[in-house]
């Protein structure tokens, strides 16, 4: 059985190693540290973490002043209260000025299970991807979420990092490519294309061994950076194979469904179906159950691609 992990404990464990290779790297969370695993972070460099309380709009209007001196700043919380409470800060704070800020933020999605709707963020790819100059980053499981936070980190600029609850196959290597801006094919196919971002790259991947038994040869691509966008990969895809579903743990409404779609229409116009929290709110109960009521399984996206 594969090794499980949620894309925030690969974050807090990245976190203190990153620590200790900047010296200039500040830490800061909204009262959430045990839940977005900053707090080791926290306990091993006490001097350069900051609780900044349930406040989230003053977590990043103070992150901004701190990167503004200088520092690499990694701010967390959960991602309705990053993207939705506190956008106007982000937009105008960081956005505006550059500021190399990186938005870590943990409990995205559907995943979030028993929280119910008020916590399940839908819409964040969407908000962040439109601020001018926003790197938006979706990891698909441990290995790949910190090898793109070390280079979020690397990189200067903001950045926003969307991360899950609930623990997901790791599936990657440890020594795998893995380069933000762009997508990896992790299974070449040419009847069909899925596309998928965060956790459920993983149900692409159960999604085109399910269609191979019915005779349906489905590449599956990992487009962990939402913003840059790999256009090559995607209008490569399009070329090659007609057909594109898309597959996310967010609102087909604006994310990665609607990059994708930007792309393909402008380069290679091909059938597409999109996979997705379809314009509704959420509700409390067991992740698992919850993404098989609103339709982010395998068996949706084999359905998908057989509906091309």
């Amino acid at each position: 059985m594969a090794e499980k992990m949620a894309t925030r404990q690969a974050y807090g464990k990245k976190l203190v190693e990153l620590g200790e290779k900047y010296d200039n790297l500040v830490v800061m969370d909204a009262d959430l540290s045990k839940s977005t695993m900053t707090a080791e972070f926290g306990s091993t460099y006490p001097e350069r973490f900051f609780n900044m309380g349930i406040a989230e709009q003053n977590l990043y209007g103070a992150a901004t002043g701190l990167a503004l001196s200088g520092k690499v700043v990694c701010a967390s919380t959960f991602a309705m209260f990053a993207a939705g409470r506190a956008f106007e800060i982000i937009r105008n704070s960081i956005g505006y000025t550059g500021a190399n800020v990186k938005i870590c933020a943990t409990h995205a999605g559907i995943t979030v299970g028993e929280d119910g709707a008020s916590h399940q963020t839908f819409e964040d790819i969407a908000l962040m991807r439109t601020i001018p100059g926003m790197t938006v980053i979706n990891p698909s499981d441990g290995v790949s979420a910190g090898k793109l936070l070390e280079q979020a980190v690397a990189m200067n600029g903001p950045c926003y990092v969307r991360l899950g609850r609930a623990a997901v196959p790791v599936f990657y290597d440890e020594n795998a490519d893995i380069t933000l801006g762009k997508g990896n094919c992790l299974r070449e196919g040419k009847d069909a294309a899925i596309i998928a971002t965060g956790i459920m790259v993983n149900e692409a991947i159960l999604a085109a061994e399910e269609l191979a038994k019915d005779g349906i040869d489905a590449r599956v691509i990992d487009l962990h950076t939402i913003k840059p966008i790999d256009e090559e990969i995607i209008i490569k895809a399009a070329e090659e194979t007609g057909k594109i579903v898309t597959a996310e743990e967010h609102s087909v409404i604006g994310g990665l469904g609607s990059a994708v779609a930007e792309v393909v229409t402008k380069n290679a116009p091909a059938k597409m179906a999109f996979v997705g929290q379809k314009d509704t709110f959420g509700e409390s109960g067991k992740p698992d159950q919850l993404k098989e009521k609103y339709g982010m399984t395998a068996a949706d996206i084999v359905a998908a691609v057989k509906s091309l």
